[in-house]
């Protein structure tokens, strides 16, 4: 596992088509790799699926405190104002603002949780508490099948407000 250290950015809002899931996402790989190929099976015919397109998660609970089987995830990508959704996609605007930031380099799903805790670890460490009314992501950099080892290259951003 590589990280940067985290910083402090104000993201954008994000119009998005995703999936989601209600359950215990936590280390199961096979849960995202379905929702993946939902959201690729519908994004691939529309030719939806470009350089620009941005692949995030988004993810609405924080699971120190949420029950596993109650978690909510939502697997998405950016879209044009005109993309029309249908069946299990849905569409929205995901907020931007304030978030602790942290590039990070992964070998394997194992890593993920080590990586988010860095984060959280960070953000408490430097004033900034969890903003739980906005969703924390995942903002994927590569395609993991693509990278000669398999590494996930990404972005964790955690919804932060300064402490007052």
């Amino acid at each position: 596992m590589k990280n940067e250290q985290p910083s402090i950015k104000e993201l954008v809002e994000r119009l998005v088509a995703f999936v989601s899931f209600t359950g215990n996402y936590m280390g199961n790989t096979q849960v995202f790799a379905e929702l993946f190929t939902k959201l690729g099976s519908w994004a691939g015919p529309k030719g939806l699926m470009t350089p620009e397109t941005v692949y995030l998660s988004s993810y609405q609970d924080d699971p120190n405190v949420t029950p596993p089987d109650e978690l909510k995830l939502e697997v998405c990508m950016s879209v044009p104002e005109d993309a029309e959704v249908e069946g299990e996609v849905q569409k929205k605007v995901l907020p931007g603002g304030e978030y602790a930031v942290m590039n990070a380099e992964l070998t394997g799903a194992e890593e993920f949780g080590p990586a988010w805790e860095a984060v959280v670890k960070w953000a408490a460490e430097n004033n900034y508490d969890i903003d739980m009314s906005r969703p924390s992501y995942e903002l994927y950099l590569n395609d993991p099948e693509k990278h000669p080892e398999k590494h996930h290259i990404l972005e964790i951003c955690l919804s932060v407000k300064a402490r007052s």
